[in-house]
């Protein structure tokens, strides 16, 4: 078992380096469009700082190629700042004399936001001699981004190897989320996957099919699933090299008496516009960018039998407001059908938002590619090298 922040003591004094996951969107004036991964760090933020400590924070923002301002984690300092008073600085380096400097005159229950990590091409790196510098600045360190520990960095995955090691309260409950999810899942449970890199998904789904009742495919990835069938699909988009693995999916799921739903219409472009579009009438010229109406009743008639439901990727296009709806009329589905919800992605999590329903799923997982790696059944890196009790 991983030691969390609860199992540390004697805190007072001691300086904790904190790595969260503030890698929030901004506008063009950097403001914070959006503070959920701001908000889901409080409570371990919170924890620490009433320890006594002296804790410095630290997170990735963006993919800069070095310094950029428009990238700096000032706005989020400025947030955390509202949130505690008269206690947050900001330090506008990642390592360095500055930063040791502004390290060594912190008094306890103070709190230091490091800059952007990513500025230093060593974070992605991993390289032994960033990470030297992140542990040199503290005598303990806490992993809570979960959104990244997938990754092997040198704030999360370098770091844990070489100091005492815990991870925060977000960490611990997505992976408490996730492992009941699996491990006691309540039926039918039905898993909804969606977005355009299939590649991706097909790990999951074979995982997921050892729990799961049904299984509920759109987006682009429908359309492998589609062509495995020899059904007509258009010019839709199709990963044609895994057409085979999606047919082999489509045999085991028989074989196990596992369903498998796929559109059966769709809003495909004609010309310049979409409509609504039978599968049967999808044309050579025609390619569908989201799920139609029948294909809507037909999945939702599914998620309101469903006792848990787990979600990942769009039915659509989400990036286009046109071909988004079928993403919409899910996320209402979802959170109508009183199942324990659970949805993961950044389209997904965002529709369930734009709906104004964020309130009726269970857990909104602050992490896509992390989340991916569970459903797959695969270990976290950044988690496997934390210190265990």
């Amino acid at each position: 078992m991983k030691r969390t922040i609860s199992d540390l003591k004697d805190l007072k004094g001691k300086r904790v380096l904190l790595r969260c996951d503030f890698n929030v969107p901004l506008d063009n004036w950097g403001d914070i469009l959006d503070d959920n991964r701001i908000v889901q760090a409080i409570p371990t933020i919170s924890y620490l700082n009433n320890a006594g400590c002296k804790l410095i924070i630290c997170s990735h923002l963006g993919r800069p190629k070095g310094y950029d301002k428009f990238l700096s984690l000032f706005p989020v300092a400025v947030s955390l700042m509202k949130q505690f008073p008269n206690k947050v600085k900001f330090c506008s380096k990642v390592v360095g004399l500055e930063v040791d400097d502004a390290v060594s005159k912190m008094k306890d229950g103070e709190i230091l936001v490091l800059e952007n990590l990513r500025f230093n091409k060593g974070e992605e790196e991993n390289d032994p001699k960033f990470v030297d510098q992140l542990c040199k600045l503290a005598d303990v360190y806490v992993d809570d981004a979960f959104g990244v520990a997938h990754r092997k960095h040198a704030s999360n995955y370098g770091v844990a190897l070489k100091m005492p090691s815990a991870i925060g309260f977000l960490i611990q409950k997505e992976l408490n989320v996730f492992d009941k999810a699996f491990k006691d899942p309540s039926h039918p449970f039905v898993a909804i996957f969606g977005g355009a890199k299939v590649e991706d998904k097909l790990p999951l789904i074979n995982n997921v099919m050892n729990v799961a009742d049904v299984i509920i495919i759109g987006g682009a990835m429908a359309y492998t699933f589609l062509q495995a069938k020899d059904i007509n699909i258009g010019v839709s988009i199709v990963a044609e090299d895994q057409v085979g693995n999606a047919r082999a999916i489509l045999r085991t799921a028989d074989e196990r008496g596992i369903k498998i739903l796929l559109p059966v219409d769709h809003v495909a472009v004609v010309g310049e516009k979409g409509r609504p579009i039978k599968t049967t009438e999808l044309k050579s010229d025609m390619m569908a960018l989201d799920i139609g109406k029948k294909t809507i009743k037909l999945f939702a008639a599914e998620i309101m039998k469903a006792k848990q439901i787990m979600w990942n990727g769009p039915m659509g296009k989400y990036e286009d407001h046109a071909f988004r709806n079928g993403t919409l009329k899910i996320a209402k589905a979802v959170a109508k059908s009183g199942a324990y919800s659970i949805v993961g992605g950044g389209d997904s999590v965002s529709a369930v938002k734009a709906c104004g329903v964020a309130d009726k799923i269970n857990h909104l997982s602050t992490g896509g590619g992390a989340s991916l790696k569970l459903m797959e059944g695969k270990p976290l890196p950044a988690v496997e090298v934390i210190d265990c009790i």
